[in-house]
């Protein structure tokens, strides 16, 4: 909004023209988002508390856990809050792609807000039943890609980019589609699966949407993107705007999420991230970039799959439990050196994926 209001005062004042730049539309999200977090942190946690939606945590946790028991939960509708307002300021509105990330994130906050109300009306760790919850992520995703899908125009749009090879692309067509769900749902859980410690997932998100927005950035500006040999994507430059508000939001949640935790994001905030990392991955052609910059999402997915399969092939446990951070705390690591470590090696996975960029 204060974009197009912007742009319609630059045709009386030049100075207006600086909004119209991405880069700096795109500090001002981040500094807006990380204000309206800060802001409303407070007010928000004191709401939560006094309608008493505190966590439940699992019996058969870690039993440093149990203290955590009636902490604040739901509190990632805040980091929804400030992202959907600060889009809704600073980028471009005639943008399809902003309006898709929009419309995933509300949709997926939707399925994660009733999962954690379920939970926490029925004073257990269940909520919402698995198959319920992930056939809700696959009608969203399904939509999304299907959308993109559609509405691509040019062959770069649809096609497969493999970081550090140049030149080295894959058409596939309508399989785009089911592509793209696994990439939005599977991102969705994995985020999801990862927020089980204070600040453990939200840092990591802030990392790999800071780094994605440097690919959104890149793919829009099609002098950037023929020099470092990425498809031009139409529009992607936008995609910039909602990276830096998940920088914001998430940096001013953290404010209230790092150990020990004033607050949890619930799924309410952990299905709604991932699925919007997933969607602008997807929108800017960089799912394997996101593979690599979110390796530890991957790994904490992974321990979950491989310990399910392990049990029920063999009845024995690869980890000592899953997903893979309880594993650590279960060998003796104190919860804030899990966390800090975790973050250390997604900084340089981030690193590593933005090192794509040059080296083809």
């Amino acid at each position: 909004m204060l974009y197009h209001l912007f742009d319609w005062l630059a045709a009386e004042v030049s100075g207006f023209n600086a909004f119209r730049y991405i880069t700096l539309r795109t500090v001002l999200a981040a500094l807006t988002a990380l204000g309206i977090s800060l802001a409303a942190g407070g007010p928000v946690i004191r709401y939560l508390t006094a309608l008493r939606l505190g966590q439940h945590v699992r019996l058969d946790g870690p039993q440093s856990h149990h203290v955590k028991a009636g902490t604040p939960t739901m509190g990632g509708a805040l980091i929804l809050l400030a992202i959907v307002v600060t889009t809704l300021l600073w980028a471009d509105l005639r943008s399809f792609k902003v309006w898709l990330v929009l419309a995933v994130t509300l949709a997926t906050g939707l399925i994660g807000w009733l999962d954690d109300y379920l939970k926490v009306t029925h004073r257990n760790s269940k909520g919402l039943k698995s198959r319920h919850k992930f056939l809700g992520q696959v009608l969203v995703g399904a939509v999304a890609a299907f959308a993109i899908f559609a509405v691509a125009k040019l062959p770069a749009e649809t096609t497969y980019i493999v970081p550090f090879i140049k030149d080295l692309t894959l058409q596939v067509g309508w399989l785009f589609v089911p592509f793209s769900l696994l990439v939005i749902v599977g991102s969705s859980n994995a985020v999801n699966l990862t927020d089980g410690l204070d600040g453990l997932a939200i840092m990591p998100t802030v990392m790999v949407g800071g780094g994605l927005g440097i690919f959104a950035y890149v793919a829009g500006h099609q002098v950037m993107a023929r020099y470092l040999g990425l498809p031009y994507v139409p529009g992607a430059g936008e995609l910039a705007i909602v990276c830096g508000a998940i920088v914001g939001a998430g940096l001013g949640f953290l404010w209230f999420n790092t150990y020990p935790a004033q607050v949890f994001m619930g799924d309410v905030g952990a299905l709604a991230l991932g699925a919007i990392l997933g969607t602008v991955a997807v929108l800017i052609r960089q799912e394997l970039v996101l593979f690599i910059m979110g390796g530890v999402f991957v790994m904490e997915t992974v321990s979950v799959m491989l310990q399910v399969a392990s049990f029920k092939l063999t009845g024995k446990r690869v980890f000592a439990m899953a997903p893979l951070h309880h594993h650590f705390e279960l060998k003796g690591w104190p919860e804030p050196r899990v966390i800090v470590r975790f973050w250390i090696i997604t900084f340089i996975l981030v690193l590593v994926g933005l090192a794509s960029l040059k080296i083809r």
